[in-house]
């Protein structure tokens, strides 16, 4: 094709695009402003963490409170053993039947309170095992524990001491107890801290999602330049990180889908052209040899696009996505004579020759057995292509412990400035490396992508037989 045909692959590479773009194009949702949003975020997480944070607090509270409260009892029960044998002591120089003035007598010398109650009214006060104390003459604590009582002898009377806490001062009953208000402000003063601390450690994960949503958003309208800036926090690197590894990769799939829909569409021309040409001819003759020929044309035209059609999907799945390679020991020597023995007919009346004399003897090198052929096979044929009279395969092992082949070829040899780019996808040189002789020029891009499976390399230099050289590099134990 010349410079002057139209490309009909222009515009290819416009539309593979635009259906790539409307491919990725997702419907994202609409968050609303900013600010609010993040106020929103912001009472949301304050909110649940805090009041978690309240209720495990409560919770360990209560738990604590109730292991402590048999200490707590039995110290109260000893701090007030005086005082009650005190009173009763008192109730005793008393006929019974003054005991209830007495008790308010002495009530108001106390700073908490007295009183006498009827034996059978404190079932539903106290708990069981609080009534046999209290029947068996000890001292008995109610739930709260601020309220206790004893019984007097062995009368059906029982001494009343406290609420403990409480005072007969109406204007302080109508106060909140001392504790209760430290424990509101306490709670007050952390809820404050904790908003602070909360606002500042949401403020820069709010910014980092912003900013993946806003990526997000232009990936899935298309602009597949978009990347996510580095994170504020350290939640979301890997995030943002892993984002722009996605489209990264998304890039260069479309890349490769447009480079190789350009690319075919533009090799496609040929073979059709060629063979439309042949019908046409075949239609209007009816000798016998031409029409032979005609059909030898054609055969040969669906040959090229079938050989065209596999040589690019196997280019493009391993520009996709590379396979895992699976490694197995060889005996090289022996492996490579037989994969040159394969292709030998191809060569015609080439002389080619294989040397294996530098390898140590019985070497075993590990190899992918279904990709490292394509590599081979490939330099061999590109070699087939242009060598006039000789081809060499050379093998040895350097200092490295790598393995190096050699494929030289006898033929025009590349230029210096051009040894790198034939390892590109469709990439042709000149005249002489032309469709004229075959290939689509991904053979040797084919080549590279197996040598990179391997960890190794493929380079391009000059031989010592005058044309090309082609050198495939790899670690021998994997």
């Amino acid at each position: 094709m010349t410079g002057t045909e139209p490309d009909p692959g222009q515009g290819g590479g416009e539309r593979s695009q635009g259906l790539a773009r409307s491919l990725f194009r997702v419907q994202l949702p609409r968050w609303r402003g900013g600010r609010y949003s993040l106020s929103r975020l912001f009472f949301n997480f304050y909110l649940l963490a805090m009041g978690s944070f309240v209720a495990i607090a409560f919770t360990a509270d209560f738990v604590i409170s109730t292991a402590q409260r048999g200490i707590t009892d039995d110290y109260a029960r000893r701090f007030m053993r005086g005082t009650i044998t005190l009173i009763e002591d008192e109730l005793y120089r008393t006929p019974r039947s003054a005991w209830q003035k007495k008790i308010a007598d002495l009530d108001e010398k106390f700073s908490y309170r007295l009183g006498i109650v009827e034996r059978i009214t404190l079932d539903r006060v106290l708990t069981p095992a609080q009534v046999v104390k209290l029947d068996a003459g000890d001292i008995a604590i109610d739930h709260d524990g601020d309220v206790m009582y004893h019984r007097l002898g062995t009368s059906s009377k029982v001494l009343v001491v406290g609420p403990l806490a409480g005072s007969s001062n109406p204007e302080i009953k109508e106060t909140l107890p001392l504790e209760l208000r430290l424990r509101l402000l306490t709670w007050s003063l952390i809820g404050v801290i904790f908003g602070i601390a909360l606002w500042f450690w949401v403020r820069p994960v709010w910014r980092d999602l912003e900013t993946l949503r806003q990526t997000a958003r232009d990936l899935g309208d298309g602009d597949f330049d978009a990347r996510a800036p580095a994170a504020r926090s350290q939640l979301f690197a890997p995030l943002s990180d892993t984002m722009n590894g996605m489209a990264e990769r998304v890039q260069q799939l479309i890349a490769t889908h447009r480079e190789l829909s350009s690319a075919i569409s533009h090799e496609l021309r040929t073979p059709i052209a060629r063979m439309r040409f042949a019908l046409e001819m075949l239609s209007g003759t009816d000798e016998r040899a031409e029409r032979e020929r005609l059909w030898a044309m054609m055969e040969a035209d669906l040959d090229e696009l079938d050989h065209l059609i596999d040589t690019s999907l196997t280019y493009a799945r391993f520009e996709r996505e590379a396979p895992e390679p699976h490694f197995s020991s060889v005996n090289f020597a022996e492996w490579l004579a037989d994969e040159v023995d394969s292709v030998r007919l191809l060569g015609r009346e080439l002389a080619i020759t294989v040397d294996t004399g530098n390898l140590p003897e019985n070497l075993q090198v590990d190899l992918d057995r279904k990709a490292m052929p394509y590599a081979l096979r490939n330099l061999l044929r590109n070699a087939f292509k242009y060598a006039n009279r000789q081809i060499l395969v050379s093998t040895a092992m350097d200092a490295d412990g790598n393995i190096v082949v050699h494929v030289d070829d006898d033929g025009i040899g590349i230029p210096p400035e051009d040894r790198e780019h034939v390892f590109s996808a469709f990439t042709r040189l000149d005249r002489s490396r032309d469709r004229a002789t075959g290939g689509y020029g991904l053979g040797l891009a084919i080549t590279r992508r197996v040598l990179e499976l391997h960890g190794g390399t493929a380079t391009a230099d000059a031989a010592p037989l005058g044309g090309a050289r082609f050198t495939l590099t790899w670690k021998a134990r994997q």
